[in-house]
């Protein structure tokens, strides 16, 4: 009698420590979406002023302009719930963020060819601040990403498998860019003025 309680209490605890841990493990995984969330509405809320700034020295360039304002407007209006994310939503996602980022990157490409907004205080700190928040969203994106590892890792685990399984823990979807993104092209460098 004894024996079996002492197996049902240890059992108990054991239930507790892993149920315990999956939560602390699905709260930091949504705690690092909503960083990466952050971070996208910052870049989003900068864009609209970047390309006043532009369109000021370079009206002529709308297509390009119009280009960074479709992709933010596709970009907003993604609406993710990181909890009940398929696989395909979240490629979607990342396609749509990329093309962001590729529509910003040709953006700075066009600004390369006015020397006056080049030079221009206001054009140089939005710059600088779309640039802090690109590195913050792949900071995030990281931390994110190892959240979910260690999430999907627990729930896939025995005997977590189980407890999961029993209170409705999932596996989360990774945030990944897609294949060819801005992001993993190579940076070109040149000393010629």
């Amino acid at each position: 009698m004894q024996i079996a309680l002492i197996i049902i209490a240890a059992l108990l605890v054991l239930v507790i420590g892993v149920y315990n841990n999956l939560i602390k493990l699905r709260v930091r995984t949504d705690e690092a979406w909503a960083d990466i969330d952050v971070q996208l509405k910052r870049r989003y809320d900068l864009i609209p002023n970047l390309v006043e700034t532009v369109k000021g020295y370079a009206s002529h360039e709308k297509e390009t302009l119009a280009a960074v304002l479709e992709a933010r407007s596709k970009a907003t209006a993604m609406n993710i719930d990181v909890s009940k994310v398929t696989p395909d939503q979240m490629a979607e996602f990342a396609k749509v963020e990329s093309g962001l980022s590729g529509a910003l990157g040709k953006l700075f490409a066009v600004a390369e060819a006015y020397p006056d907004l080049k030079a221009n205080e206001n054009f140089l700190e939005l710059q600088r601040e779309l640039v802090d928040t690109e590195n913050k969203i792949q900071a995030a994106r990281r931390f994110y990403n190892t959240n979910v590892r260690d999430l999907n890792i627990a729930v896939q685990s025995f005997p977590a498998n189980m407890i999961a399984g029993m209170f409705g823990f999932s596996s989360r979807e990774f945030f990944e860019l897609e294949e060819g993104s801005v992001e993993k092209e190579p940076v070109e460098v040149s000393f010629d003025k």
